[in-house]
């Protein structure tokens, strides 16, 4: 795998691109002084001093170049580690919502599940069958489970209260009729009480009437 497959950074392949030809032109200059290379005693020709130092500038000029091109890619990576790592903290916040969102989730579904499965003490009440309670009730047919419910409790609710009212109604005329009961037991005795006063009073004159008979 090449460099080129490596880095896929507009700016960076610039840069490396630039490090390949000056490797190039460092290459050229080196074979060019090694093919012009003469004794010491001896001068080089005009042509190849001009050819080298040609070569030498152009090689200054691309290693400039590629030194400022490798500051600016050591800034633009620090740049790119920098908004790296903030991408990953908020890629962790992120996760860690989400996990607590997860778990939120999870306890939301146990309470719900608790609360469907709980035993209501509404569901203890001793309400009439729904089939009988929608011949009494016809307009709530067509009511969901809910609104049924409460319309069977509240159904329960008058006609337990119409009870209480006839229980009441009963005890009021119970305790007329215990008083009435109780008036005429007074009245009883008292004339059973005056039937033996009279009874003794007249016992003198029953005495009588047998002395002359």
């Amino acid at each position: 795998m090449t460099s080129g497959n490596i880095v896929h950074d507009p700016f960076l392949q610039s840069v490396l691109a630039a490090s390949i030809h000056a490797r190039q032109q460092c290459l050229q200059l080196i074979d060019l002084a090694e093919r012009s290379a003469v004794a010491p005693s001896e001068t080089l020709p005009f042509n190849t001093k001009f050819q080298l130092s040609a070569k030498q500038r152009q090689l200054n000029a691309d290693l400039a170049n590629l030194r400022q091109s490798s500051r600016e890619s050591i800034f633009e990576v620090r740049a790119t580690k920098q908004d790296t790592a903030e991408a990953r903290q908020e890629v962790d916040r992120l996760h860690l919502q989400l996990q607590n969102l997860y778990y939120e989730e999870r306890h939301l579904r146990g309470e719900i599940s608790a609360c469907e499965s709980y035993d209501h003490q509404y569901q203890q009440l001793p309400l009439i069958p729904v089939e009988d309670f929608l011949e009494v009730e016809p307009q709530h047919a067509d009511t969901d489970e809910k609104s049924l419910m409460f319309a069977r409790i509240n159904h329960e609710l008058a006609e337990r209260e119409v009870l209480e009212q006839q229980r009441q109604e009963l005890l009021k005329r119970k305790q007329v009729l215990i008083a009435e009961n109780k008036k005429r037991k007074d009245d009883l005795a008292s004339l059973d009480k005056d039937l033996e006063t009279f009874i003794d009073a007249a016992k003198p004159i029953q005495t009588l009437f047998e002395k002359q008979h």
